[in-house]
């Protein structure tokens, strides 16, 4: 069987016109082994990980399990909003522990379950490959039937599939599964052979990146000398003197002309929205063209006045809202309070009012007037949920990951599910929270 994958792999290698990034292009990582390929591609008939029926057989967990013999290894990852503003979830291969101590068919349904909360919106899967081994790759059985449990409720919104230090392997297995894979998903699958690659996608820190995948990107890179070596990532410029992202919400009311405690930036999307978005199916849930957005972003910071009515896409102003908070230098909820949010639920119904009460006077006056701001308006597009699709529940899932993160930026399942279950208490109760 591996000798004749490995002519087919070669007549498509052989058949490629010109290099580029799509299911199709199959150039070899420079530290591949290619002399392995066979015994790997034997390993996946040989594997004990077969679930052929499984998938088929009941009971499942329970829909809120939380797999927690799963989650421990960290295999999962959420990590905010990338640069075209869609949620990005992380796959970590090489914490994969060895076949014989994974339950697959949990990890399975973990990873749909993880899915189920961002679906409905557009969406970006980020998968490390690098340490996947013949120890604790799944069979090729497995994946047959877990691509196929994804069906389209899963594929419709995930806008791209990001491949980083992509093997022999890896493509071979993508040449195995084009008679599965809809032209349409193929166009969604992308190599990334370096770090650096990702930073045109989302910002490296906020992904928490296995010390093993930067060691073996290193290794790659360096193995590339005397080469003209790649591009390393870009040390960030120094502030420019109108710039409104990535700067603390200290400077930016200290800049203001007024002394506003609430940024521009959050103003003018939040006042375009309630004007002309709140009525809009699926705002907050939908990405915007990234041209547009640099195009904003770049005009913010250059001090140049903004006008979303001309650009057409109520989206945009969503996007921008997001990407706003996402790249505060700390969290609108601050570091302070990440603790405390996470256990946040162990604090009995009857006294979560007053607790966060009490949390949220700690805060900055900045962060807690934008914080207010925004929930206010939040609220507005709750109150339209039946045209816009977005209750307090969907907003919370959008929000909570740009609201607070711990100080790596990226947030393991179980701090996600306590941040989000926060921010959805500050919507339903902000009447009783923001009272005088």
């Amino acid at each position: 069987m591996a000798s004749e994958l490995l002519v087919d792999f070669q007549e498509d290698l052989a058949g490629e016109d010109t290099p580029n990034n799509s299911l199709d292009q199959l150039k070899l990582s420079p530290m591949e082994d290619r002399k392995c390929l066979a015994d790997e591609m034997d390993s996946l008939s040989k594997s004990d990980t077969d679930i052929p029926s499984q998938l088929g057989e009941g009971p499942y967990p329970k829909p809120l399990e939380t797999y927690e013999d799963i989650a421990r290894h960290q295999i999962v990852e959420v990590a905010g909003d990338d640069n075209f503003g869609r949620k990005v979830i992380v796959f970590n291969a090489c914490r994969m522990p060895p076949q014989h101590e994974l339950n697959h068919l949990h990890l399975l349904l973990y990873l749909k379950q993880t899915l189920d909360q961002y679906v409905e919106s557009d969406y970006t899967l980020i998968y490390f490959h690098h340490g996947l081994t013949s120890r604790n790759k799944p069979s090729f059985t497995w994946l047959r039937e877990a691509y196929r449990e994804f069906d389209r409720k899963y594929k419709k919104n995930i806008k791209a599939l990001y491949i980083v230090h992509p093997t022999m392997f890896i493509r071979t297995m993508l040449i195995l599964f084009k008679p599965l894979i809809s032209f349409k998903f193929g166009q969604k699958i992308n190599y990334i052979n370096y770090l650096s690659e990702l930073e045109d996608i989302v910002k490296c820190k906020q992904l928490v990146i296995p010390t093993r995948v930067r060691d073996y990107d290193e290794k790659i890179k360096a193995s590339l000398k005397p080469s003209p070596e790649v591009p390393g990532v870009r040390p960030p410029s120094p502030p420019l003197p109108h710039q409104q992202f990535g700067v603390a919400l200290s400077v930016l009311k200290a800049r203001s002309a007024d002394n506003d405690s609430v940024p521009m930036v959050m103003r003018e999307t939040i006042s375009f929205l309630k004007e002309h978005g709140l009525e809009t199916e699926g705002i907050f849930r939908r990405s915007a063209n990234v041209n547009l957005v640099k195009s904003i972003q770049h005009k913010y910071n250059s001090g140049e006045r903004v006008n979303f009515s001309e650009q057409g896409d109520i989206h945009l102003a969503a996007i921008i809202l997001k990407k706003f908070l996402r790249e505060l230098p700390e969290p609108l909820l601050t570091y302070r309070l990440y603790n405390g949010i996470v256990n946040f639920h162990n604090v009995e119904s009857s006294s979560q009012v007053r607790e966060i009460q009490d949390m949220l006077k700690t805060l900055p006056e900045e962060n807690y007037s934008s914080l207010k701001f925004l929930i206010q308006f939040l609220v507005q597009v709750s109150g339209q949920c039946e045209v816009n699709k977005m209750n307090n529940n969907n907003l919370a899932v959008v929000f909570g990951p740009n609201l607070l993160w711990g100080r790596d930026a990226a947030m393991t399942l179980s701090a996600i599910g306590p941040i989000n279950n926060y921010t959805r208490t500050l919507l339903d109760q902000h009447a009783d929270i923001f009272s005088p």
